[in-house]
């Protein structure tokens, strides 16, 4: 059996400190901050980062140099025989089709799967990969599965403001077009490669239950599972854990018996989002692991 290494990175959520545990290999994404280099996770924390954003600092994302991803293929494939390579949805960044071109120097060793997730649900995705390969799975069958099982999950986002998002070019036009009406709370949706409009509330209160209403639908008519029995349910959020906690209370009302998993927003996909950002998603879960 191929013992198989699991990669992803930190646009999943996954922070360093979390590796060991999970058991798996986590790329810091670098961004940009007045010109200079930062690695998320490694040297700037979440406060320092939010404070530098809300103080109109010029800050950018890029992806990780083909030096450190090559050299961490090449570490791991000391002891490892293969490598499921699962980074952000390839709508939202090159760094998907970086690494597949980079892949094809690797003789089929590397498997880099484009599944179209970002965040809680891209580390589900990897949380996936871990079960799989433990289960002694092939690198080439993890992609396989994580590639078929892409489209079953949804994150729904509201927004405190979408000049950030604007700023990084990470709306389409029909999103932003929401920015241009005063007192309104954009609710946007992330179903694959794009993010989008999906609704808008007058209050903060008004776009919390807009998201709860969309995933229960989602549970009922896209899921086919009503009751929520076979799938994840996650909450992400930017930097302010106490509106994410009384968030938290209200899924569990909504959800009773749901296990809700909940993670800040890497600052790499902060920074396209802006603070005081809540967002509820879903997965599914992959029959081969129920």
């Amino acid at each position: 059996m191929n013992k198989v290494a699991v990669v992803s990175d930190s646009n999943s959520g996954i922070v360093q400190e979390e590796t060991k545990e999970l058991g798996v290999s986590i790329i810091p994404m670098p961004f940009f901050i007045n010109n200079e280099t930062y690695y998320e996770g490694i040297d700037l924390t979440q406060k320092e980062f939010y404070e530098k954003l809300k103080d109109g600092c010029d800050i950018s994302t890029s992806m990780p140099s083909v030096g450190n991803v090559t050299d961490l293929w090449d570490d791991l494939l000391k002891e490892y025989d293969e490598i499921v390579h699962i980074p952000m949805s390839s709508g939202l960044s090159s760094s998907c089709e970086t690494a597949m071109m980079l892949a094809q120097e690797y003789d089929g060793k590397v498997q880099v799967v484009n599944n179209q997730r970002i965040s809680v649900t891209q580390r589900q995705s990897i949380i996936d990969a871990k079960g799989l390969a433990e289960q002694g799975r092939s690198a080439a069958e993890i992609k396989e599965i994580l590639e078929r099982e892409k489209m079953e999950s949804s994150i729904y986002i509201m927004v405190d403001t979408l000049s950030y998002l604007k700023k990084g070019g990470r709306i389409t036009p029909a999103a932003a077009a929401l920015g241009t009406l005063l007192k309104l709370k954009p609710v946007l949706q992330i179903q694959g490669e794009k993010l989008d409009a999906f609704a808008k509330a007058r209050t903060v209160k008004q776009a919390k239950t807009i998201m709860i209403d969309a995933i229960k639908n989602d549970f009922a008519n896209r899921f086919q599972d009503p009751e929520g029995r076979h799938m994840h349910l996650e909450i992400a959020y930017t930097y302010d854990i106490a509106a994410a906690e009384a968030f938290r209370e209200e899924v569990k009302a909504a959800f009773p018996g749901a296990d809700i998993i909940m993670n800040p927003l890497s600052l790499s996909v902060s920074c396209h989002i802006g603070p005081g950002a809540l967002a509820l998603a879903c997965s599914k879960e992959i029959p081969e692991l129920v």
